[in-house]
This record gives structure tokens, C-alpha cells and sequence, in this order.
């Protein structure tokens, strides 16, 4: 039981998967959290075993019930008795003008990206006492920081991220837990296609872009690895910005 664990929530396709394939070639046995779709998760279980020679078990729950968190990490000890690092990645979002808000869409994005984390850090740091410490990394957007098109009740819960991250940094140090979030630019994943404007977003983001490409989801699991090791111990509460330096731009 000496072999590190690692749990990606959303972790069984796109960025997740990309955060999951570079932890699983650093030697880290995974648990993939997912929402629905069994099979394509199985698949890539598969694929992640086959290729990295590591164990990885998927497990489903609705992270934005507490309940079903609870069950979780319980599987979770149940299976590897430890946890080394969590990686707050499952997300979700209703995307449409400020004035065409519900109740039920605000509740439904704040209880996936936000409620989520809070409760399933908690959950992370019990278990990662056991080996002396760990890593929490959760993954945030520009339109934490940035008034996007369709883009406020997300918006508004990956702010609620970035501030829950440098709370989460200063209460968890005293347990040897580092918490930092990566923040990223437009990227092409399949989140990325119930946008109205995916195109348009896309097409701007290569094309003004200071790197000369758009971000591809292994560029944040770079950065999301880099913050889940020792060499990252100084950097606590930061929220790391990659995006080629996108952001950096006057409109």
C-alpha cells in the first residue's frame, strides 16, 4: 500500500483523462470519478491500465451531493486505505444570458464547481492524513476573473473556486497539505461544445494568442502535475493562469 493514489473527479475524458495519463506515467494508481456514461469510462480504465501499467478504479457519483461525496472517499479508503492527492476537475454549468437565469440553473452550478469542492476537500484531507500529507489542485476558467458571453453563473462559481482554494491553503498547511488552483484558457474539449459560441471562442484564442496555438488539455495537466509535487511546496492559495498568455492582452 506504499504506491501513491491520486482521485480526478471527471476523469475519464478530457482534461480530466489528460490529468489522469500524466499521473498514471508518474506511477500513480488512480480513482476516476464520473457521472454517467459507465462504458466510456470502463474504456478508459482500460486504456490507462493497459498503457501505464497502473490500477485505477472508476467510481460514480453526482459531486454535487454531499451524500454521494461521503460514499466516495469511502470507497476510496475502502480500496487503497490512502489518498495522496485530489484533483477538483469535474465540472458543469448552465451557460446563457444573465437575464435568462433560474433559480434551478445558479443551484445546479454552484452545487457541481463549488459545494463540491469544499466538501470534498474535507473528505481528501481526512484521508491524506493517514500518509502524512498531500496535494489538492481544483481547476478554474478566465471567467473567474473575466465577464465572458453566457458565461456568469459559471463564472461566478469558478470565482467561488480560486477563494475557496486560498481559504482551503491556509487552514489545510498545518496538516502538510498543499492547495493551489491551474486556470485555463479556451480549450477544445467536449465541455467546450455546449458553448453557442464555441467556434467564435476557438477561432479568437489561436488566433491572438501570444503562444501561437490555443491551450490543449495536457498543457494543464502539466501544470496541475508540477503543483502535486515537492517542488511546488512553497506555492499555496495561487491560482496558476495557463493560457499562453492570452489573458495578458488589451481587449
Amino acid at each position: 500500500m506504499d504506491k501513491k493514489v491520486a482521485l480526478i473527479t471527471g476523469g475519464t475524458r478530457g482534461i480530466g483523462k489528460a490529468i489522469a495519463e500524466k499521473f498514471a506515467r508518474n506511477g500513480f494508481d488512480l480513482v476516476l470519478n464520473y457521472a454517467r456514461k459507465r462504458a466510456n469510462s470502463e474504456k478508459t480504465r482500460q486504456e490507462i491500465e493497459e498503457k501505464y501499467g497502473v490500477t485505477v478504479q472508476i467510481i460514480k457519483a453526482n459531486v454535487g451531493e454531499v451524500r454521494q461525496i461521503n460514499r466516495l472517499f469511502e470507497e476510496i479508503e475502502q480500496a487503497f486505505g490512502r489518498l495522496d492527492v485530489f484533483i477538483n476537475n469535474a465540472a458543469s454549468g448552465v451557460q446563457r444570458p444573465l437575464m435568462d437565469i433560474r433559480e434551478k440553473h445558479w443551484d445546479w452550478t454552484q452545487d457541481i464547481n463549488a459545494k463540491a469542492y469544499l466538501f470534498a476537500a474535507q473528505q481528501a484531507a481526512q484521508l491524506m492524513k493517514k500518509s502524512g500529507g498531500g496535494h489538492i489542485v481544483a481547476l478554474s476558467s478566465l471567467g473567474a476573473v473575466r465577464a465572458l458571453p453566457n458565461y456568469v453563473v459559471v463564472g461566478v462559481s469558478k470565482a467561488a473556486v480560486e477563494a475557496i482554494t486560498r481559504y482551503l491553503a491556509v487552514e489545510l498547511a498545518p496538516m502538510n497539505i498543499t492547495v493551489n488552483t491551474v486556470s485555463g484558457g479556451a480549450v477544445d474539449t467536449d465541455a467546450l461544445k455546449h458553448f453557442p459560441n464555441r467556434e467564435e471562442l476557438l477561432e479568437q484564442a489561436a488566433r491572438h494568442n501570444p503562444a501561437g496555438r490555443i491551450v490543449r488539455p495536457v498543457d494543464l495537466a502539466e501544470a496541475v502535475f508540477f503543483l502535486s509535487t515537492p517542488a511546488a511546496f512553497m506555492i499555496r492559495g495561487q491560482t496558476i493562469t495557463v493560457d499562453g498568455g492570452l489573458s495578458l492582452l488589451a481587449e
